[in-house]
């Protein structure tokens, strides 16, 4: 049962209210506490089905409206234990809000905390490699494209970024938490792929560099990609199998990398489907 709310918090002075901005801004606060927050009735729904565990809501009625608080009581209808619930005022919680156009839900998750020790690959897995993504946006462009692609899941070595920073729940619409996404040093990753035999594949301007569209991915996969500003660095491109590249036919020559990351994991998927 999800129950009424426990109180209604009108001052940002409140203990509640300041946990909720180191949240939003700290990610050594979000490490320490193991939580993070989600914003949004779409993104919450999502993370509850994956099974994430919901700590403390807040609602604003004012901007939730019935509706909104309507759906919020069914999403959590005959959880145990049911999170804590509180209201807070318009005012406050404008001020806890990280988005434009809020909906006037926010929750507190208990962070999924993930190994690669963790993964349950099929035999023929399609992995997207990350080293040290740096921008939020980015990171959230391509686990929705590793969603819907679909990929088996996206590791992310030696990251500049806090992966269930809010501002990456936001850009991947929750899709944070239905791929499995790992942290881990580049050099603990790629020792992973090559126990698992899983073959690698550099996106990277090189001379020795083949198309993607030449290459086979059909079997045990790995795209990696590197940062927009420096690519791979030079160890994590030595330790790949080969080095792909979508070729640019217009005067510049790179993509970003939410975008590079989309067409190669589409092509594997279409070979995967096809079979050619």
């Amino acid at each position: 049962m999800f129950f009424a709310p426990s109180d209604r918090l009108s001052s940002p002075q409140n203990p509640r209210i300041k946990q909720l901005l180191r949240l939003q801004q700290k990610s050594a606060e979000r490490r320490a506490l193991g939580l993070t927050l989600v914003e949004g009735l779409r993104e919450l729904t999502i993370a509850v089905e994956a099974g994430v565990a919901v700590a403390t809501v807040y609602t604003c009625p004012e901007l939730a409206g019935e509706s909104g608080l309507t759906a919020l009581h069914r999403l959590f209808a005959g959880s145990a234990p049911a999170p804590e619930w509180f209201e807070v005022t318009r005012p406050v919680f404008e001020k806890v809000a990280y988005r434009e156009g809020s909906d006037g839900l926010l929750a507190v998750l208990r962070t999924p905390a993930r190994t690669l020790a963790d993964l349950r690959l099929p035999p023929r897995p399609l992995l997207l490699v990350l080293e040290a993504v740096e921008k939020p946006g980015n990171l959230g462009a391509i686990l929705r494209t590793a969603d819907a692609a679909p990929v088996d899941a996206v590791l992310i070595g030696d990251p500049r970024t806090d992966l269930f920073n809010p501002n990456a729940i936001r850009a991947s619409i929750g899709c944070v938490f239905t791929v499995p996404v790992v942290a881990a040093p580049m050099a603990d990753i790629m020792a992973f792929l090559r126990e698992n035999n899983i073959r690698s594949y550099a996106a990277a301007l090189t001379p020795k560099a083949h198309s993607y569209t030449e290459c086979d991915f059909r079997g045990a996969t790995a795209l990696v990609l590197g940062t927009e500003a420096d690519g791979l660095t030079l160890a994590a491109l030595a330790a790949c199998d080969e080095t792909i590249i979508i070729p640019m036919m217009g005067r510049i020559d790179s993509l970003n990398v939410s975008v590079a990351g989309a067409v190669l994991a589409f092509e594997a998927v279409r070979q995967r489907t096809t079979g050619q």
